[in-house]
């Protein structure tokens, strides 16, 4: 029988089948390609549990845990991270408003470590409470209970499909240490990277690394099995069901049936082959999205002023795009949707607003507690550092005069200004904004899309 969800989709074999054991033909057909035999577990990790790497493996979890013969889902994240009294007391209070939580602890003996951290009795660890279904960077949202392996090498050895959900700024370190564990491999793994920022390296001549090339230049692993997923997500709206899109980017060979794989009814997973944009976007949208919460905070939330950033920003982000791909993925669609709901809310965009607020310092870091890492700090200072360099100069239209990259896209420099150099205060954002010198952001858009600026070097290609 066809389900409705097909019907409505015209019948598209990609769209998930929604009867009995639709489920497990989208397993039983992955086992297939992957080469499995009978018996022969697919062997599922994540490498990484912050909230959208944890979220991740929850879903996948959830879909797909109950086939225990054929599929093993599991997560890696560093053990000895100790939780606070403060937060052991909010996450008691979290967990006694939710009956289905409450009684979910109680039946497997779990409950009591929980109010004797609450009463300050016991110390729990992040690792522990992963076991149990909750994330350290997203208390409020209980997830399944997950199977957590503290242990690198037993996590990744002999997995077949890896999950990258660590900052960029970790995950070169971590996949180096895991090409170790994989000498002696017959067959490569695939890796999916959720992560989400940019890190730029000036010899031999200025360029980007991004999360897929970091793992690639790491491990060794062909290119065409690394890929990248992004798309317009909140980690507890979607794994409260709240209807997402997604696209999954790389070579054909992986990410059509990946797509189908991960595809559910309140997570649609489309496919793309243009991997450098989607990576870069991903990048750039944690760096917008800072001076975004900003803008909120220091108008009261004007819908008018928000709207004039988003113009001005997006056109720069084009722009740094039309620099790297030599025919970017337009910013439309699902890559616009991410960008908007970045920069409307997430972890960029709060760190950006308590900032303006002075409710946070600078001097805090980039670490926050209970959000993780704020990955746009580091990619401020990488897109400034990569787009500045003189030998990257470009003659501007009207007087022929050469440029670097970086001054035409002036909330990247402010933005460097306030977050890096410290020059300006929050409040510098709006005086760039109202600067009456700000060309209109179609001029920077035209001058991106009418001129051959692609650089083959800023990506490391020679």
């Amino acid at each position: 029988m066809v389900s409705a969800e097909v019907a409505a989709n015209g019948g598209n074999a990609q769209v998930m089948i929604s009867n009995g054991n639709g489920t497990e033909i989208k397993l039983d057909e992955l086992r297939r390609l992957v080469g499995k035999s009978d018996g022969d577990l697919l062997k599922i990790v994540g490498v990484g549990a912050g909230a959208w790497g944890s979220v991740f493996a929850a879903l996948l979890q959830d879909s797909y845990g109950h086939f225990r013969e054929k599929v093993q889902i599991r997560i890696w994240r560093r053990s000895g991270r100790s939780i606070d009294k403060v937060t052991a007391e909010h996450l008691f209070e979290v967990i006694n408003s939710r009956e289905d939580v409450l009684r979910r602890l109680i039946r497997r003996c779990a409950y009591l470590k929980y109010v004797e951290a609450r009463l300050g009795d016991r110390t729990l660890y992040a690792d522990e409470i992963l076991k149990d279904g909750f994330c350290l960077n997203m208390i409020d949202t209980p997830l399944c209970p997950l199977k957590v392996v503290t242990n690198l090498q037993e996590a990744v050895w002999d997995a077949d499909i890896v999950i990258n959900g660590l900052p960029s700024t970790e995950t070169y370190q971590v996949f180096e240490e895991i090409s170790k564990y994989w000498k002696e491999r017959i067959t490569e793994p695939i890796i999916i990277s959720l992560a989400k920022g940019i890190e730029t390296a000036l010899e031999p001549v200025p360029h980007i690394v991004t999360p897929t090339q970091m793992i690639m230049r790491a491990t060794g692993v062909a290119k065409e099995n690394i890929l990248y997923l992004g798309g317009p997500n909140i980690a507890s709206e979607i794994y409260n069901k709240e209807y997402a899109n997604a696209r999954i980017c790389g070579a054909e060979k992986w990410r059509k049936p990946l797509a189908s794989f991960l595809r559910q009814p309140h997570f649609i997973v489309w496919d793309n082959s243009d991997l450098v944009t989607h990576e870069v976007m991903g990048g750039l949208k944690n760096v917008y999205a800072i001076g975004a919460g900003m803008v909120a905070a220091l108008t009261n939330e004007s819908a008018t002023s928000k709207s004039v950033y988003f113009a001005h920003c997006t056109s720069e982000m084009i722009f740094i795009t039309h620099l790297l791909a030599e025919e970017p993925e337009r910013l439309a669609g699902p890559l616009l949707a991410d960008t908007y709901v970045t920069l409307l809310k997430g972890r960029n965009a709060w760190y950006g607003q308590m900032l303006a607020k002075g409710e946070l310092s600078l001097d805090m870091g980039d670490s926050i507690k209970g959000k993780g890492m704020i990955q746009g700090v580091s990619a401020v200072g990488a897109f400034y550092e990569l787009l500045s360099q003189s030998c990257l100069s470009l003659l501007l239209p009207v007087d022929n005069k050469p440029v670097a990259p970086v001054e035409l896209c002036p909330i990247l420099k402010t933005l460097y200004k306030i977050l890096i150099k410290r020059e300006l205060s929050s409040e510098g954002i709006l005086q760039a904004l109202r600067d009456e010198t700000m060309n209109d952001p179609r001029d920077r858009i035209e001058i991106a899309q009418s001129q051959a600026f692609y650089r083959a070097s800023l990506l490391g290609k020679p």
